[in-house]
């Protein structure tokens, strides 16, 4: 009886120690990366090309470099069809699988909303590069959102001054009338706050014209354009209303050269069926994601031409929206990686230290050049109180076979920017009843 008990108990604890031991070691094998996606719907035109850039990435990483610093990156993709129940459904599902999500890029502004306060009880970063709340670049209030590179505020700012500097100087904006045709969501109504504090500054008048979801129906709202003939306008689109609105303005003869699209209604499925009919049509990148780097060459050669690449028909790879979605997930295990750093290198990363690594990002130019996006951005650094980093941005416009990059750098003018951070992250967390981090430095 002794010698069987003592046997019992003996295998218990080798049992017992080899679990304790399997546990640490298949989790330092692997982070896990959600991928929320929409494949699916009217923004599937947009959706389909940043999902692939995500997971093409992703697929890099581990073939080129064998993971980050020799931890495996596992992923799944989850399909939203850019619904906030489907996203909020996807969070919830993954955002404890294969020892917890790495992080969330939403895809989508509405769901952003809807999982920010989950978020917080959660501890799970929220990754939202040119989207998103704006006023999450504040950290000290935000301590899980990061709308890196840019905002929508930002955007807004930077179309205001590319049309300043057309006029011949900001003062000229005064008297003029300057359209927002926006997606009747809350994607859509972001730059709103922004504008309305440019136009009471710069004299110009603000027209709004909300376009109800999907965005195929808006005859009307271009026969207001065409009788109001504002002298500028901006597109807050993406999927199938971007090319609705520019047959819209060729149908009442709005000339394309003077409207300006957001980021995600400005890449090469928004126009390449259009042609001519969208030529002089202007949009804004995150950074410079119009040009090539040698990482879409490494993509090639350690992906694609393995038959591993996510777009089998090549159809995607080079275009304006598979270089956002693979800066995304560059940004998503850079954090990782900076998170290695401090807590150990080829170990696995809880959820609260890739947060530490979202916020002590470091993209050098040095750096960016080893990860061969050089061409494709500037340099980043975050901080506890700046969530955002390096708001660059340059205007690319379509010649009726391609964008062109037709301007220099630019950046948002912080002294209208900066308010509506502050005053908006103020009141977020008064409604919240959220106690700002105090930030050294800030």
């Amino acid at each position: 009886m002794k010698r069987s008990f003592k046997l019992a108990a003996a295998m218990i604890a080798v049992a017992g120690t080899l679990a304790a031991a399997s546990l640490p070691a298949a989790a330092a094998e692997e982070q896990f990366i959600p991928l929320l996606a929409y494949r699916t719907g009217s923004f599937a035109p947009l959706g389909i090309p940043w999902a692939d850039g995500k997971m093409d990435y992703l697929k890099l990483v581990n073939e080129r470099d064998g993971g980050i610093n020799g931890v495996k990156i596992v992923y799944e993709e989850c399909e939203t069809a850019y619904a906030t129940d489907r996203g909020v459904e996807c969070y919830e599902r993954l955002k404890d699988k294969s020892g917890g999500a790495s992080g969330f890029d939403t895809q989508s502004t509405g769901i952003t909303f809807a999982v920010t306060d989950k978020a917080i009880v959660d501890g799970v970063s929220i990754e939202t590069v040119g989207y998103g709340l704006s006023q999450a670049a504040n950290g000290a209030v935000f301590k899980w959102n990061f709308p890196l590179l840019g905002t929508y505020w930002t955007a807004a700012d930077v179309m205001i001054q590319d049309i300043a500097k057309k006029l011949g100087g900001e003062d000229k904006l005064k008297g003029k009338k300057i359209a927002l045709v926006y997606h009747d969501s809350p994607y859509g109504k972001e730059p709103i706050a922004l504008l309305q504090e440019r136009a009471k500054a710069n004299g110009f008048e603000l027209l709004l014209y909300p376009v109800t979801a999907p965005g195929v129906q808006q005859k009307s709202t271009w026969l207001q354009i065409r009788q109001n003939k504002p002298d500028f306008l901006l597109l807050w689109s993406a999927g199938i209303m971007t090319p609705t609105a520019i047959r819209e303005a060729q149908a009442v003869g709005y000339p394309r050269d003077k409207m300006y699209g957001i980021w995600w209604a400005s890449s090469e499925n928004d126009v390449q069926d259009l042609g001519q009919v969208a030529k002089g049509y202007n949009g804004i990148t995150i950074h410079n994601s119009a040009d090539h780097g040698k990482v879409h060459d490494e993509l090639k050669k350690y992906v694609y031409d393995k038959g591993q690449g996510t777009d089998t028909n090549g159809k995607y790879v080079g275009t304006i929206a598979h270089t956002r979605g693979m800066m995304i997930s560059m940004l998503q295990v850079e954090a990782i990686r900076a998170a290695q750093e401090k807590y150990g290198k080829g170990k696995h990363m809880t959820r609260e230290q890739v947060q530490w690594g979202f916020e002590n990002l470091n993209l050098t130019k040095e750096r960016l050049e080893e990860l061969g996006f050089a061409e494709l951005m500037r340099p980043v650094k975050t901080s506890c109180s700046n969530h955002m980093g390096d708001d660059w941005a340059r205007i690319i416009q379509w010649n009726g076979a391609k964008f062109d990059i037709v301007s220099d750098w630019y950046q948002s003018d912080k002294k209208y920017v900066d308010p509506l951070v502050k005053d908006l992250a103020a009141k977020y967390a008064s409604e919240k009843k959220i106690t700002p981090r105090t930030c050294e430095g800030s």
